[in-house]
């Protein structure tokens, strides 16, 4: 999958003019690539669209219009971007009582080795969490995560003869949910790119 470039990019006029078709457009996406694991964990998958709708929201609502600003912003987003044989997606910890935000997001430290992507009984793709969202006495309630697959793995996930998972399986939180098909076809369509 491509990495977003500059040009991908439109200025602040001509955002306004598309952004009301343009976020219609990542809400349905996204429809697709929103898989909740229990009550508390949700992860979204990426691709270069959600990437480039994350950049022109973050520039609109900053009002960044430096070049130079525009390039870092896309260089970190760009980490976003799946690269061949991976996925990427954003893991959001939803803890409803706001009152106990930081005991609650404790609760899952160690999330980042205990996350899988399971195909049948036979293939499991560990999650590789990005550094820096989780120290010993902290958790973010965002993380940046991959799934690296083997070659292998992504024939299995792309044939669909059998069931994909998610599965969190923490001492505090376990939960596990099926792909359902319009989902795992979206991101199939992103291994197979």
């Amino acid at each position: 999958m491509m990495k977003v470039g500059l040009d991908d990019i439109t200025g602040f006029s001509t955002y306004e003019k598309v952004r009301d078709d343009f976020r219609r457009r990542i809400i349905e996406l996204k429809k697709r690539r929103r898989v909740s694991v229990g009550d508390k964990v949700s992860l979204v998958f990426e691709n270069r669209d959600t990437v480039i709708f994350q950049i022109q929201e973050m520039l609109r609502a900053e009002r960044i219009t430096d070049l130079d600003k525009i390039r870092e912003e896309i260089e970190v987003y760009n980490s976003l971007v799946p690269e061949p044989g991976e996925l990427s997606a954003t893991l959001f910890l939803e803890i409803e009582d706001q009152s106990h935000l930081r005991e609650e997001l404790l609760k899952f430290l160690g999330i980042d080795e205990v996350a899988f992507i399971k195909i049948g009984e036979r293939h499991s793709i560990h999650a590789k969490f990005e550094d820096g969202h989780s120290r010993e006495d902290k958790i973010s309630a965002v993380q940046y995560v991959k799934f690296p697959f083997a070659q292998e793995q992504i024939q299995a996930f792309a044939k669909g003869e059998e069931a994909a998972v998610v599965l969190i399986d923490h001492p505090n939180y376990r939960a596990m949910t099926t792909l359902e098909p319009e989902v795992r076809k979206s991101l199939a369509g992103d291994l197979l790119s």
